[in-house]
């Protein structure tokens, strides 16, 4: 049975059996899928309805069982019968874009047909019956830019050259229609947002033709001295831009890199800038694509070229020295105020500021030289000496006048040259001998000279003895020609007990321009000598060398000596520790000594030195009961003086305490305090506490205490109200009274 949806109430099949007579005694039965729900059986007529709408895409079939029974027994008339009802498909869904909205992206200048991408509807209607699920798709907004296939759904460009810098976005609208896009059918409708990508297409522009910049000429090398920018209408790596110098005037002074952020061109300085030399400079700048497509290479060339003009400013600057460094020659016997030299400096701005010179005085603390502080030029001050200082390193400054801030600074090197003024002399002292079995002719020691001047072609120095001439002769000088010479013996047979020493003079000469010269003796002693000549004794160390002691007894001697002088500043350290004692250590060392106690004592608390309780109670003083700061002598006792209990007048009990302190012997001969804590007895004024004042509370005005003064008015505010209480108090109970 196939049943059209959306049908309510409609009967659909009858159902009948051979036994029904029309006499009414059948009554037809339904169960199944839906029955009594769903689906409804005339009992009479077996016709069947449904009872609501139906849905193919909610369930497209139900399986339902009917059966014949007797009306009045209830008991089945034939076996129950099976049957399917068929939901037949209308076209009551629409179709539907699942996955909208789209976005897209597809590079701009792409050509007619590109594409995009593809699209698709799903119809819940049965594919199979009819062309309710049969579905057509069309662009209802997005032409004439893109296209759509009406079977398969792909979106593709449609246009030529769409430009991205032009516009970049596009909606387009698609629609899909079921029926076959036939009238009456049903539509559904999607939004795809394409964008179109960047590619390089346009190169960069300068936004003008020229570019000024003012640039001061104290601009250091290194510094960024200006900033150009090409725009170029693309994104990304195809918007970045090189720059580069062309070469020409100016371009070797400057250098142009690029800024990674916003693609500017950083123009920097490479040599320093001077307004005296060159006050403008113009040069050319190129912006180019770093990266290229070779699909726009007809476009034209993609750079662009812009003049750029730089203009120095002046700058006020320090003067100017024509030299780096000055070195300058003096002899160190120069006279004081002599000029050794001179320096020159130059202001160079248009100013042509005159200068002025000075030495720093850290660079010259000891004042050797001067300045003219208008020409320049440097004289000595003392006389220079170059054994103590052979050079010296001072500072030039030099000032412009009319702006003293501005200062420059030269060093200047002054060399000390050296003047012949010390004569030569030996350059050591030699310990010369002679062998016993010397010969003639034998060189027994060979001896240079030193001298502490020093001559610029280095040091010549002659040798000779003064005594040649002289006919009777031990020794002489032999010059070699190479600054030494030797003591030559011109006799041999020498013996040291006829004569043990021999002295021999040596005269040496310098070969500076004014020659000095100076003597020096050579003591010679005779020694004792082996076949080969070497040293065996000699007379003054004979006896020392037969009777010598070894370095092992000689290190013994030292250490035995070591140990006793540790042992004597131990034993004096101990005595004088002994020695150290205070004068108070011995007991019976009395002499005059001042023995400080920073003892403040505890007040009415201490009850070390004396009994405070027999002070404040005189009723209880104990017999025989000695002092406690005092020490008390054998067979002295002092005497208690009996207290007056009933004396009413403190005065004579203080007087009589008095005269017994003063007469007392055991006391200390120094003044003492002693404390009375004794009020007395039988005093007219009586009690003075204030426990039982209640009792006598009279009325009394303080009124007089605003007179005082400021100090008192807090007090006089407080009795006033005190007054007050005490008025109403009275006034309270004589209301009481009547």
């Amino acid at each position: 049975v196939q049943i059209k949806g959306n049908i309510l109430s409609m009967p659909k099949c009858e159902l009948h059996t051979d036994l029904d007579k029309g006499q009414s005694a059948v009554k037809y039965t339904l169960s199944g899928e839906g029955a009594g729900t769903i689906f409804t059986i005339d009992q009479i007529t077996g016709d069947i309805h449904a009872l609501r709408s139906l849905d193919r895409e909610e369930k497209p079939y139900y399986t339902l069982r009917a059966q014949a029974v007797n009306i009045e027994t209830n008991r089945p008339l034939e076996p129950e019968s099976e049957f399917v009802i068929k939901v037949q498909d209308i076209n009551d869904n629409e179709p539907k874009f699942l996955e909208g909205p789209y976005t897209a992206s597809v590079p701009e200048m792409s050509p007619v047909g590109t594409y995009v991408m593809k699209v698709m509807a799903t119809d819940a209607d049965d594919p199979t019956y009819g062309n309710s699920a049969r579905v057509v798709y069309s662009i209802l907004h997005g032409q004439p830019y893109f296209s759509v296939d009406p079977k398969t759904g792909v979106i593709r460009t449609a246009l030529p050259n769409m430009d991205r810098e032009m516009k970049e976005l596009y909606q387009v609208l698609i629609q899909a229609k079921d029926m076959g896009g036939q009238l009456g059918g049903l539509a559904g409708t999607t939004t795809i947002n394409i964008t179109l990508s960047d590619v390089n297409d346009n190169p960069p522009r300068f936004s003008k033709s020229i570019f000024h910049l003012r640039v001061p000429e104290s601009s250091a090398v290194g510094s960024a001295i200006g900033r150009i920018k090409a725009h170029d209408l693309d994104t990304g790596k195809n918007a970045e831009v090189e720059y580069n110098i062309v070469p020409g005037d100016g371009g070797a002074m400057f250098d142009i890199t690029t800024n990674e952020h916003n693609q500017e061109g950083i123009i920097m300085l490479k040599k320093p800038l001077d307004y005296e030399t060159k006050k403008a400079y113009t040069f050319k700048v190129e912006a180019s694509n770093a990266h290229l497509d070779p699909r726009f290479h007809n476009f034209g060339p993609f750079k662009d070229t812009a003049t750029v003009k730089i203009n120095v400013l002046d700058v006020d600057e320090p003067p100017v020295f024509s030299k780096p460094s000055y070195a300058m020659d003096v002899y160190e016997d120069t006279p004081q105020g002599t000029i050794i030299g001179a320096v020159t400096a130059q202001d160079l701005d248009a100013g042509n500021s005159p200068v002025r010179y000075s030495i720093d005085w850290k660079s010259d603390l000891d004042s050797f030289f001067d300045i003219d502080p208008v020409r320049g030029t440097i004289s000595t001050n003392e006389l220079l000496d170059r054994e103590s200082i052979a050079q010296h390193n001072i500072s030039v400054v030099a000032t412009k006048v009319n702006n003293p801030v501005l200062t420059s600074r030269v060093a200047v090197t002054v060399h000390v040259l050296d003047i012949n003024e010390f004569p030569p002399e030996l350059a050591m002292p030699y310990e010369t001998f002679v062998c016993e079995s010397a010969k003639v002719g034998q060189v027994i020691q060979v001896i240079s000279a030193r001298d502490q001047d020093l001559p610029q072609a280095g040091q010549r120095f002659s040798f000779k003895s003064p005594q040649e001439g002289v006919k009777t002769k031990n020794f002489t000088i032999r010059d070699f020609g190479n600054n030494t010479a030797g003591v030559v013996t011109l006799r041999g047979g020498f013996k040291r007990r006829s004569q043990e020493i021999y002295h021999l003079p040596v005269l040496i000469e310098d070969g500076g321009l004014q020659t000095l010269s100076s003597t020096s003796t050579l003591t010679i002693r005779v020694c004792g000598c082996d076949t080969d000549g070497s040293l065996l004794t000699c007379s003054a160390e004979a006896i020392f060398l037969h009777v010598g002691l070894s370095t092992g007894a000689l290190i013994a001697i030292l250490v035995c000596i070591v140990i006793l002088l540790v042992i004597v500043v131990l034993y004096v350290g101990v005595r004088r520790q002994k020695k150290k004692e205070t004068l108070m250590t011995s007991k019976e060392d009395i002499r005059d000594n001042v023995i400080h106690y920073d003892d403040e004592g505890g007040g009415e608390e201490d009850t070390h030195a004396f009994d405070m309780g027999t002070l404040r109670n005189p009723k209880v003083i104990k017999e025989n009961l000695f002092r406690r700061d005092v020490k008390p002598e054998l067979g002295l006792c002092p005497r208690r003086p009996i207290a007056s209990q009933n004396s009413a007048d403190i005065s004579n009990f203080i007087n009589q305490r008095l005269q017994e302190h003063d007469g007392d012997t055991s006391a200390p001969p120094y003044d003492s305090l002693a404390t009375y804590a004794y009020e007395g007895e039988g005093s007219v004024a009586e009690s003075l506490s204030s426990i039982e004042s209640v009792k006598g509370e009279t009325e009394e005005d303080y009124d007089y205490l605003n007179e005082w003064g400021p100090r008192f008015k807090t007090l006089a505010g407080i009795f006033g109200e005190r007054s007050e209480i005490f008025l109403n108090k009275h006034h309270l109970e004589r209301k009481i009274t009547a």
